[in-house]
């Protein structure tokens, strides 16, 4: 015959068309409570019985299980918001309040939240009109409704791209929930979706990259140098817009030399290891414009800059000096490389209107800023750029984004492919 169980063991007992039991556990608070666990048969239940035992010997449970809606909650403003990038806050933020509270937000946290639940949900989503679903058109004005409020649906689908992202940010979330054993698996990872084909991107060749920033020179354009960034060393748009005249790293950058009396002096630049550490980004993320870190350490290391972009930056210097004069009072010091003409920073989509006026003036071919950068690693390769070297020149994080291949790259290297990059475009 069984003993007796001791005080706080708990119970086994019948319960609807199943059984339940319970545990005195130890809550998060301190305080002590019942955790109970359910199930078909005996069996199954006494399994869930001895793993709550185990699991309340291994230190405090929560005894209530939250929503979904509740868990993003707390997700996003404990886990994310803290520790990871404010873009990626927003992305994730949004995603959260447009599709996973309003579809899975009542579901809990347990064994009610399956796979069938979150594959089923995803499949119709994809199919569901967004501005029905979101009330897109109803939030207009009565007299400015067009589509949906006025029964013509517009068929506004989410993207595959978007789709993923949800999938996404759901899985991350729960992923969290059971490092913190409020979930025993991730259903969001088992489930399947079709797969994306990635948009093919566009690129200049040699020459019409030159044509573009020979027009930018004639132009004597405020944002040449910029444009000599992106291309020459593949910096993105907010890496450049991020910079400040303390990020080139040579004490004489802007004094005259002592031989020729010049800042930047055409004779005497080649004598020195220039440098620019690229650590800062400029971003604009729900209506605030944000000078923070770049994304990974591999973006901060410090690139030698080639006489086209020392020559850019030299001009571009002597352009801020005017600017400043005129300005006057209305100056803003910020230290930025690139300002507007009252010293403040640039708006990345003032940025990008600067950007296509000037491929219209040149006319190229149109590609994006990010297409720009990708030139930069298509020229790297027509000039016979080792892998190795492109990686270092563009910071990506994982190598496979340049190519799977082996060896190292010296600074000496990085720095005669940036040169031979200057070179075949300073002419």
């Amino acid at each position: 015959m069984a003993g007796k169980r001791a005080n706080g063991e708990g119970s086994i007992f019948p319960y609807r068309n199943g059984f339940a039991a319970y545990v005195w556990v130890t809550k998060p608070d301190g305080k002590r409570a019942r955790k109970y666990a359910y199930g078909k048969t005996r069996d199954e239940v006494h399994d869930k019985w001895i793993r709550l035992h185990q699991q309340a010997k291994a230190g405090p449970i929560a005894t209530n299980v939250p929503t979904l809606a509740s868990y993003m909650t707390y997700w996003l403003a404990e886990i994310v918001e803290p520790n990871l990038a404010p873009l990626t806050y927003a992305t994730y933020e949004t995603l959260s309040r447009l599709y996973i509270v309003p579809g899975l937000g009542g579901k809990r946290l347990d064994a009610r939240l399956a796979v069938r639940d979150v594959q089923t949900w995803l499949n119709k989503v994809a199919k569901t009109c967004q501005c029905c679903a979101q009330g897109k058109d109803e939030r207009r004005p009565s007299k400015k409704r067009k589509c949906c409020a006025v029964g013509r649906c517009c068929q506004d689908l989410p993207s595959a791209r978007t789709v993923k992202g949800i999938r996404a940010v759901l899985r991350s979330a729960l992923a969290q929930a059971v490092v913190e054993e409020l979930l025993a698996k991730n259903v969001a990872a088992l489930v399947k979706l079709p797969p994306i084909r990635n948009r093919k991107g566009k690129s200049w060749n040699s020459e019409q990259a030159r044509a573009f920033l020979e027009s930018s020179r004639d132009g004597n354009d405020y944002l040449y140098a910029a444009y000599v960034l992106v291309l020459v060393l593949g910096l993105r748009k907010g890496e450049v817009l991020g910079l400040a005249w303390e990020h080139i790293e040579w004490d004489g950058w802007n004094k005259p030399c002592t031989a020729h009396g010049e800042v930047f002096c055409e004779h005497c630049r080649d004598n020195h290891d220039i440098g620019l550490t690229v650590d800062k980004q400029l971003q604009r993320v729900r209506g605030k414009l944000l000078h923070r870190a770049t994304k990974t350490e591999e973006s901060d290391a410090p690139l030698p800059l080639p006489a086209i972009c020392v020559t850019a930056l030299r001009l571009h210097h002597q352009q801020q000096k005017t600017a400043q004069e005129k300005a006057g009072e209305a100056w803003h010091d910020t230290g930025m490389i690139f300002t507007t003409r009252f010293g403040l920073p640039v708006e990345p989509r003032n940025f990008n209107r600067s950007y296509d006026s000037r491929i219209a003036r040149a006319d190229v071919p149109k590609i994006t800023v990010h297409d720009a950068r990708r030139t930069c690693g298509s020229l790297l390769v027509d000039l016979d750029v080792h892998p190795r070297v492109a990686m270092a020149i563009l910071r990506h994080a994982d190598f496979s984004i340049t190519m799977e291949i082996y060896s190292q790259v010296s600074s000496k290297a990085t720095r005669e492919a940036l040169r031979k990059l200057g070179q075949s475009l300073d002419q």
